[in-house]
């Protein structure tokens, strides 16, 4: 049987790469074709064309020009063995990519950005590291924000992250209420009550006095993250609100 071969032409139409691609691929000699002797015009093999199948498979895989060069050297097997390393890679990032659509669904139905996800297995700290980091260096050297870090401390990373998560739950659970009764004056006896339920969550890692209460309470308030989480709960400034309950709060009560 007489061996058949295919122009540039013949490629682009079989398989949708362009001329310009073809071409490209034989000047890094990747994919070299021959010199048909009569005309002097590139021809494929029918050889060619799985090797030039290989290489846009390995394309679509992620692996650079450079590498594929390199792997279109090897035996069948050597490729394999290749391959099954970038099968692990691939199954890596499926599995990071369907946490990233999990937690963008999430955030998008209205989910706080702090118990999200979105940093695990990343060289990103998880969002409520970053936290505790940004507070530890602003409230790092008081007293209080000692004695909470030893008691974390005293914690294994998994009770660590049921406590965020808990209080997480609990806060949110607190500033909801406290938007059902915005209407109410911020010293009425039933917003002090949740504020005295707020503060019971964080004593549940530290000692609040007034100092630290009204510190937290200026994060609130002045820090546009603080500002933006609480008011999604409310049509009306629920910050400024709970800003004025927490200072309230320290101005009359005996801590």
């Amino acid at each position: 049987m007489k061996k058949h071969f295919f122009t540039v032409k013949d490629v682009v139409r079989i398989t949708g790469v362009t001329a310009r691609t073809l071409h490209f691929y034989d000047k890094i000699d990747l994919l070299k074709p021959i010199r048909m002797s009569n005309n002097g015009y590139r021809a494929y093999s029918r050889e060619d064309l799985e090797s030039l199948r290989t290489i846009l498979f390995l394309k679509e895989m992620g692996i650079s020009l450079k590498e594929i060069t390199d792997i279109m050297q090897l035996s069948k097997q050597e490729q394999l063995q290749i391959l099954e390393m970038h099968y692990e890679t691939l199954l890596a990032k499926q599995q990071r990519l369907g946490a990233i659509i999990s937690a963008l669904e999430e955030y998008v139905s209205g989910k706080d950005i702090f118990k999200l996800n979105i940093f695990n297995n990343s060289s990103i700290l998880p969002i409520q590291e970053q936290y505790s980091r940004e507070a530890k260096m602003i409230y790092g050297e008081t007293e209080k924000y000692k004695e909470y870090e030893k008691n974390i401390e005293k914690l294994s990373d998994k009770e660590k992250e049921n406590l965020y998560y808990e209080f997480a739950n609990n806060m949110e659970k607190v500033f909801k209420r406290l938007a059902e009764q915005i209407d109410k004056h911020p010293s009425s006896k039933d917003i002090q009550k949740l504020i005295v339920e707020w503060k019971s969550y964080l004593e549940q890692t530290m000692t609040c006095d007034t100092e630290i209460l009204k510190c937290i309470a200026n994060t609130y308030k002045f820090d546009n993250r603080w500002n933006n989480y609480i008011n999604q709960f409310s049509d009306e400034d629920l910050c400024e609100f709970v800003y004025q309950a927490i200072m309230y709060y320290c101005k009359t009560s005996r801590l």
